[in-house]
């Protein structure tokens, strides 16, 4: 229950969040500060159900439906400001619906996409997808990219060194898609290993 609820206040500050960017260059940098609260807190409520055992398959459940939300709002608002290309969040929405789709399928016949009772049924597909490894990498890699398209945003609106701008802006869009191509692949083991359960 009260994992839940952290899942359900990420998801609320992370409308508060974008809504407020571009106000004023110190507001920013709070607002850069609750991202990380925002990306921690993702560690947090699953660490929450499982010391407290309320872990549950609706908890997995809501608990990925709201990495996704956070994930995507964050992606289409830095596309929407400028800071990275349009492709960028539609390929990660897109690689979205194609493996929640999978894990729906999934789920539907008793499986979950982690823990005991996973749908993913090799080895090496459970390090790519479900292994504290890779989703830790995963996760901080994401961390720092979101961390650091808001901080682009309050160093645009300070006004300080202009000319660094295209810069900054140039290393946010590459960093965007080295989270992209590790989203892809984490994403890849889950259309191999669920399409069973969708012909089934």
């Amino acid at each position: 229950m009260i994992a839940n609820l952290i899942t359900l206040f990420r998801l609320i500050l992370v409308f508060v969040v974008i809504s407020l960017f571009g106000l004023h260059v110190y507001l920013d940098i709070l607002l850069v500060v609750l991202i990380g609260l925002i990306l921690f807190l993702d560690a947090v409520d699953g660490y929450v159900a499982r010391r407290l055992n309320q872990t549950s398959a609706f908890g997995a459940l809501f608990d990925i439906v709201g990495d996704r939300i956070v994930e995507c709002i964050f992606w289409v608002y830095f596309a929407v400001v400028g800071l990275i290309p349009f492709w960028i969040p539609v390929i990660v929405i897109a690689r979205g619906f194609f493996t929640d789709g999978l894990r729906s399928a999934a789920f539907a016949q008793g499986k979950t996409a982690f823990g005991e009772n996973t749908m993913m049924s090799s080895k090496w597909s459970r390090a790519l997808t479900s292994s504290r490894v890779s989703r830790s990498v995963y996760g901080i890699t994401k961390t720092l990219a979101f961390l650091y398209l808001g901080g682009v945003i309050a160093f645009k609106n300070s006004g300080a060194f202009p000319e660094l701008v295209i810069g900054l802006e140039l290393a946010g869009v590459i960093l965007s898609a080295v989270v992209v191509t590790m989203c892809l692949i984490r994403g890849l083991p889950v259309l191999v290993d669920g399409w069973k359960y969708v012909k089934g």
